[in-house]
């Protein structure tokens, strides 16, 4: 039979951000909600259009969920140990079932993998599948032979098979415009769904082997983990994050996505909407230091190797984020079609943010330079020559005002955060040059790096408020400026350092977590507000460590981890008053900066001391 036939409403809308839990291939990530449904998943790629996007719309947008029939009593879910292997177990009046869903490694093909296996009782299951093409918007045409289902649509082709391990495969039908299958598991009953990607050009791809691709994929991820070398406090929630950003990573380049998703939103109706599916320079500098200290020294090289193609060229086109190859051009766009996540429009693809200036990212690239692994030899002397270059251009721009590390929309500022990082592109650069050696004009660049210090504290610190401020003669205070003793502008016990993380307390604390900066008193060129935001609370917790406030680092810490959801994963930002996640999910820069203060609080990590100009 051929094409669609009927149409039905599908009623299918997005849960709560913190419902979610990640599969993916190291290509590509789907997201699975606890009621069994898969409500995001761009294929080829992590910046591919989606083929299911319910989590930005309505059922209409596409979605594939397999639950038991009957009212679910109680939901279980967990990883098994030290993999990316979801277990969610449905309990219900007539018994449990449990379904595991996976992705297997990225051979030739895609492949996400559901297996329903009953536990106890009778349990009646239901599958519905709707797929829909560019972010929900093109339906396919569909065919289906036998247990198989082909749904293609241009390049796109996605095929679906099924198979019972006693009896026959479920049978899948039409209904609406979607795909149906109902089911009996009991006992010692096993059924297979196997979703697979393909160009609709390509030849039909062979069918998995589930048991084999099972197997494959727990080994995978369990040598993986066995390669953690990290031993300090909270092992298990660093352990947990690195293999989150170890889903998060583009295997072909080494590039790492900022998360999965796009137009989550800050705040639930708001235009704080972006898209987070790229990659950004900020993050390079501590995922290389996590990765190192973790003894992941492959993934660290594959990380900087993906760095050094994506900077290379004119120091001048430099910019704070780039595509998952190094691509420069991001354009952004507005998919009017999609409702939005809990009605939060526009959504947006594509970001802006590439074509910013952003003065920090530069002292991102020297740190990530400076923590290259010594058994980099063999790139160690052009990547040197390029960072001289760098170096040579922010002596002619540290100067200028630019969008600042939340790429603001409201005008170019004096952030002091991008000047702090200017500045620690020269000292970092200074310093390499000093140790490996390369071509520059060492004179300038330490009469720059002396002369940024000295601006910085006179134009950046308010002595009334006793406090670094987010810009040049601003009064607001800023979430950023905690990195100062972390990236060695100042020490942390330094005045000046105590009193700003005073002000951060006193003016960005809100029920316990960190607001970025205060959205009314510090315009940004966009309507609305914003929940916490994480990452920024978990840089308290190492400005608590740092300074000597061991106990409230601590205690603020394991706060921190409790607001993780089941299977350990952290969004962007976290509503206090609501307790719910906010933003883009899972979110890199928040898992990073909490491995990162488990490391500082185990006393695994020191910041670099920089020059100190006398």
């Amino acid at each position: 039979m051929a094409g669609w036939f009927g149409k039905r409403e599908q009623p299918r809308h997005a849960a709560r951000i913190e419902d979610y839990a990640i599969i993916g291939d190291l290509e590509t990530s789907a997201l699975v909600s606890r009621d069994g449904s898969i409500d995001w998943l761009c294929w080829p790629s992590f910046a591919s259009p989606a083929c299911f996007a319910s989590l930005l719309g309505t059922g209409e947008n596409g979605f594939w969920r397999i639950c038991p029939e009957r009212p679910i009593l109680e939901v279980r879910r967990r990883y098994l140990p030290d993999t990316m292997i979801l277990k969610t177990t449905f309990v219900t009046k007539d018994g449990e079932v449990c379904i595991t869903d996976f992705m297997p490694p990225r051979g030739k093909h895609s492949h996400v993998i559901r297996i329903v296996e009953g536990v106890s009782g009778k349990v009646a299951m239901r599958m519905d599948l709707v797929l829909r093409f560019d972010y929900g918007m093109t339906v396919p045409w569909v065919t289906r032979a036998n247990h198989e289902l082909h749904a293609m649509a241009g390049p796109d082709r996605v095929i679906l098979r099924s198979e019972c391990a006693r009896g026959k495969a479920p049978e899948l039908h039409g209904e609406g415009l979607s795909t149906v299958s109902t089911f009996i598991t009991r006992e010692g009953y096993r059924t297979c769904f196997v979703l697979t990607y393909s160009n609709s050009f390509e030849d039909l791809p062979e069918s998995v082997a589930v048991d084999d691709a099972l197997k494959d994929t727990q080994n995978f991820w369990t040598e993986w983990s066995a390669k953690n070398a990290y031993e300090g406090d909270y092992k298990e929630a660093v352990h947990r994050s690195l293999m989150t950003l170890k889903a998060m990573t583009y295997a072909p380049t080494g590039g790492m996505v900022a998360a999965v998703t796009t137009s989550l939103p800050e705040a639930l109706g708001g235009e704080r909407n972006w898209d987070y599916r790229y990659c950004w320079l900020r993050d390079t500098s501590f995922t290389l230091l996590l990765l190192m200290r973790a003894g992941y020294t492959e993934e660290a090289l594959h990380w900087r190797g993906w760095l050094l193609r994506a900077v290379a060229g004119s120091s001048k086109q430099v910019q704070s984020v780039y595509g998952l190859a190094g691509e420069h051009r991001l354009p952004e766009w507005t998919a009017g079609w999609l409702s939005g996540y809990e009605k939060s429009k526009p959504v947006r693809m594509g970001n802006a943010a590439a074509g910013q200036f952003q003065l920090d990212v530069y002292g991102e690239v020297a740190l990530a330079l400076s923590r290259a692994p010594q058994v980099d030899d063999d790139v160690r002397t052009p990547s040197a020559d390029l960072e001289a270059s760098i170096i040579d251009h922010v002596c002619n721009i540290w100067t200028l005002p630019d969008e600042g590390i939340w790429e603001t929309r409201g005008g170019r500022k004096h952030f002091v955060h991008s000047k702090v990082m200017a500045w620690v592109a020269l000292d970092r650069g200074i310093k390499n040059h000093e140790r490996y050696g390369s071509k520059g004009d060492l004179k300038r660049w330490k009469k720059n790096r002396d002369l940024l210090h000295h601006e910085i504290c006179k134009k950046g610190f308010d002595k009334r408020l006793n406090s670094f401020t987010q810009s040049y003669g601003s009064k607001t205070i800023d979430a950023s400026l905690l990195r100062m003793a972390m990236v060695g502008f100042l020490p942390a016990d330094d005045p000046r350092i105590l009193g700003t993380v005073a002000a951060v307390e006193e003016r960005l604390l809100r029920n316990g977590l960190v607001a970025r900066y205060n959205v009314e008193r510090s315009p940004d060129g966009l309507k609305g507000s914003e929940g916490t935001f994480l990452a920024c609370s978990f840089w308290l917790v190492t400005a608590y460590w740092l300074s000597g406030r061991k106990t409230e680092a601590r205690e603020m810490f394991e706060r921190l981890l409790k607001l993780r959801n089941d299977v350990g994963l952290l969004s962007e930002e976290y509503d206090p008053i609501a307790k719910r996640m906010l933003g883009n999910f899972p979110q890199a820069l928040t898992h990073i900066s909490l491995a990162h203060a488990a490391l500082a609080i185990s006393g695994q990590w020191k910041p670099e001391a920089g020059h100190q100009p006398g």
